[in-house]
């Protein structure tokens, strides 16, 4: 199987921005600027997520993606703030090739999931998972790992499989933006009790960080934010890496 090698923004527009813990903001810089440098690092997808979009309860800035999918001729998924099939069909307007969805689903209507995969298939949903660990279990949290939602992690990835969803995005809020590695457990756990597509974020600070996953996990694809932000690897050299390791990447 092919790994994916991905580059997330985390933006709260107009930055880009990285947490740790999903909160201390940092700026980074322009999505379109960031996007552009990574499509051209050889990224095979983008995710573009407005971190805040939620938390504030506001509209989704279109103008701010259309501008970021300019940049790209690659794969592009777009969630925050998404809470009905219209904000799908205008994210699909204005650029996005995937809609990422996560509070709206998870803490008021589910059903919004069936709804989505029925109209534009299930290649083009993807559920955003905040997972925080209690115990030997992990829940559900929502608005940048603010809220709980009261759903187990395993069971609610199951539900939305069922649901048509055509992908999961897994993020550990214990561990985004440390850079120390990856809750290799949970990853390995959401794997195999679903079989769509799981790309796992939250952890990455080294390349043998991304390697270890990749190799314990199997994840479809890896989603890296710091390490590219802060110019420690490129998407170039973590598919070199990789490549030199067995593990299989795009060129």
């Amino acid at each position: 199987m092919t790994v994916r090698i991905i580059a997330k923004l985390d933006v709260k527009p107009p930055h880009v921005v990285k947490p740790i813990h999903f909160e201390g903001l940092r700026k980074i810089g322009r999505p379109d600027d960031l996007a552009d440098q990574y499509y051209k690092q050889g990224a095979d997808e983008l995710f573009y997520i407005d971190i805040v979009a939620s938390l504030y309860r506001r509209e989704i800035l279109f103008d701010e993606i259309e501008r970021t999918a300019n940049q790209l001729f690659i794969p592009f998924a777009v969630g925050g703030g998404v809470k009905t099939i219209d904000d799908f069909s205008k994210l699909f307007h204005n650029g996005a090739d995937k809609v990422v969805i996560n509070t709206h689903a998870v803490q008021r209507d589910p059903s919004l999931i069936n709804k989505a995969a029925e109209i534009f298939g299930s290649q083009a949903v993807v559920v955003n998972i905040e997972a925080k660990q209690w115990g030997d279990n992990w829940e559900c949290f929502t608005d940048c790992g603010r809220i709980q939602s009261g759903k187990d992690v395993l069971t609610w990835v199951q539900d939305v499989e069922q649901r048509g969803a055509g992908e999961i995005l897994l993020q550990a809020v214990d561990k985004d933006g440390r850079q120390r590695g990856f809750d290799m457990e949970l990853a390995k756990k959401v794997v195999n009790v679903v079989n769509v597509p799981v790309v796992v974020s939250s952890g990455a600070g080294s390349l043998e960080d991304i390697k270890n996953l990749v190799e314990y996990s199997g994840p479809s694809g890896v989603a890296i934010a710091s390490l590219l932000h802060y110019g420690k690897v490129t998407v170039r050299s973590i598919k070199e890496y990789l490549r030199l390791n067995g593990i299989e990447v795009s060129k």
